[in-house]
């Protein structure tokens, strides 16, 4: 649901992306401190935007600025054209979904009221508003048995998607999201960032994101605004572009020295040779020498065995070893390739279908030329 303009209430208002824009936006504090700086920029629509920068860079205020729950000092805002100062700031937000850290919720309300909150607000019966909550909570991953309990009762992870489900519930359609994931430990922050781009994929909102890590920004992100202390905007681009061209040192010294191996992510791997695989099933005797993969009866990999410390005795479980990341070949990148290469306890990589089926090997010198050809190719789209 959009922003409301002057005198119209929600129920007037339509449901289009809509595009933000910053137009020499200030913001100075009663101390004199400035936090943002004549920051001019525009967020389209239908993407993810991630603000990102070191601590005290402004990228807080600016995303907060928008739904106006701190104000510009100097310079416009604009939600799909219109003033956000020019209407009713409650209206507002209740067309703008808002996540925070650590969810936000209200820790005596049910999770499903929790999610059906802005639909009451907005007048909707409570029988239309918790339908819609349960769909929702189904939407971002959670069990219909969560709807009763209680946020204390979740994991921070399931908190989250509870707080991304709440900002969802009346279909806003830009959603802003403050440092949603920096509470929760790695790898249910990975689940989660994978989560958003999937829901991002199928609903299409308007996203703006803050994030004070390069590497979330980079991969969640359409669009990157690195930001200077000071409330500068330094760099505003693709991802792929602020790993290639940093626009000065601050920015190369915040992406950082591995932004190489980053922009293998932006690399297909369409090309790249697959190599052969020697596989084992759990109770089959090994190969004579060198690493062999365990497959299941559906070759899904299990994890490796080493030949020459296991003999030649049958397989069991206990004697697997965990077996690094996995090369998707219909949808990964080189960055994926290397990584599942580098990963490895044999030196080869595993390439799966898009069923996780073993297909073959990975080798990390293939994915070294295959980025060689890649940038001879784009030298010569330079040229031409």
């Amino acid at each position: 649901m959009p922003i409301a303009a002057a005198g119209k209430g929600p129920a007037e208002m339509d449901g289009g992306a809509r595009v933000i824009e910053f137009r020499e936006v200030t913001k100075r504090f009663p101390d004199g401190t400035v936090a943002v700086d004549r920051l001019s920029m525009t967020v389209e629509s239908g993407g993810i935007t991630v603000f990102v920068g070191p601590s005290g860079c402004g990228k807080t205020t600016s995303l907060r600025m928008i739904n106006r729950m701190v104000e510009p000092s100097e310079g416009a805002i604009l939600v799909n054209g219109e003033d956000v100062m020019a209407g009713d700031p409650a209206l507002l937000r209740l067309g703008i979904g808002y996540v925070i850290q650590q969810a936000g919720l209200f820790p005596h309300r049910t999770i499903v009221d929790n999610v059906a909150t802005v639909p009451l607000l907005l007048g909707w019966d409570k029988h239309k508003a918790r339908t819609r909550a349960l769909e929702l909570m189904e939407l971002v991953g959670l069990v219909p048995e969560m709807a009763k309990r209680y946020p204390g009762q979740l994991s921070g992870g399931q908190q989250q998607r509870v707080g991304v489900a709440r900002a969802l519930a009346a279909d806003p359609p830009v959603l802003l999201m403050d440092e949603p994931f920096s509470a929760v430990d790695p790898v249910v922050r990975e689940s989660l960032q994978d989560e958003l781009l999937r829901l991002q994929n199928e609903l299409g909102k308007t996203i703006v994101f803050v994030s004070h890590d390069i590497d979330e920004a980079i991969k969640l992100a359409d669009k990157v605004a690195v930001f200077r202390v000071g409330g500068t905007l330094a760099q505003y681009d693709s991802p792929g572009a602020l790993l290639a061209r940093p626009a000065d040192d601050f920015v190369d010294g915040f992406v950082g020295k591995d932004r190489g191996y980053r922009g293998l992510g932006f690399r297909s791997g369409d090309g790249l040779p697959i190599g052969e695989l020697r596989t084992v099933a759990v109770g089959a005797a090994t190969p004579e020498e060198g690493w062999a993969l365990v497959v299941d009866d559906e070759r899904r990999p299990l994890g490796w065995v080493d030949a020459a410390k296991h003999g030649e005795k049958p397989v069991a479980e206990e004697d697997i070893v965990p077996g690094g990341s996995l090369y998707d070949t219909e949808s990964d990148t080189l960055r994926g390739a290397l990584d599942s290469a580098l990963s490895s306890p044999s030196g080869l990589g595993v390439a799966v279908d898009g069923a996780g089926a073993v297909v073959g090997s990975i080798a990390a010198d293939d994915v070294l030329d295959r980025l060689a050809a890649a940038r001879a190719d784009d030298e010569e789209g330079d040229a031409a």
